[in-house]
């Protein structure tokens, strides 16, 4: 699963108002709210600044309790005014009883909110798309972070190569726009996985496509 995933916002107060009425609607509760982040529980909005451009070229997708909660993500996202980018309906090319609905949010990343029978049972983030400017580079930098993500490789089609973990997946997609600016989490229980991550592979850690990579211990309680 992703400890957590956070994208920055061009405009913040925009941003928040697209996802909290969303999530709300698919019973995700808001975990943290300062004037720097956002979050629920393991999705989070942060400002950009010079440092930290907005996220651009993400597809997200968010657990959905039933098919209706999909039909209603979707319906409240349209009667704000948000652009539609898939109505609801079943994508049997993704599994055969995948049912998603998606939207785009104020920075043109995509939004859904699906339900399926393999969902977590636990977390909120159900997959990403990523697209990356190189396919076999971004394709080998997390195979070779896999020993600490948790996500191994788990399918590859022409175009696509899907790395699993426990309960979520994320795939990266040969293609433009490339996906820019995401944080990544992954989640470590021990404090000595973390500092072998970082002794490996540097205090911060980007992707091909220059995305921050992280993995974090919080000493959560299981």
């Amino acid at each position: 699963m992703f400890e957590h995933v956070t994208l920055r916002t061009a405009e913040q107060d925009a941003a928040v108002a697209f996802y909290a009425p969303l999530l709300g609607a698919l019973g995700i509760q808001r975990t943290a709210s300062e004037d720097w982040i956002v979050e629920w529980a393991d999705f989070s909005l942060s400002p950009a600044d010079e440092e930290h451009p907005p996220t651009r070229g993400l597809h997200l997708a968010f657990c959905a309790p039933s098919r209706a909660h999909v039909d209603t993500f979707w319906e409240i996202g349209r009667a704000a005014g948000h652009p539609d980018a898939g109505a609801p309906g079943l994508r049997p090319q993704y599994l055969e009883d995948y049912y998603g609905a998606f939207l785009r949010d104020p920075d043109g990343n995509s939004a859904e909110a699906v339900h399926h029978g393999g969902m977590r049972p636990d977390g909120h983030l159900d997959h990403l798309w990523l697209r990356v400017a190189d396919l076999e580079r971004a394709a080998a930098f997390y195979e070779e972070i896999a020993p600490f993500s948790g996500f191994k490789r788990a399918s590859a089609v022409p175009g696509r190569v899907q790395f699993a973990g426990a309960g979520s997946s994320f795939s990266l997609v040969a293609g433009e726009p490339v996906t820019e600016h995401v944080h990544l989490a992954f989640p470590a229980d021990d404090d000595a996985v973390v500092q072998a991550f970082h002794r490996t592979y540097g205090a911060l850690v980007l992707d091909p496509d220059a995305n921050n990579v992280e993995v974090v211990n919080h000493h959560r309680p299981v």
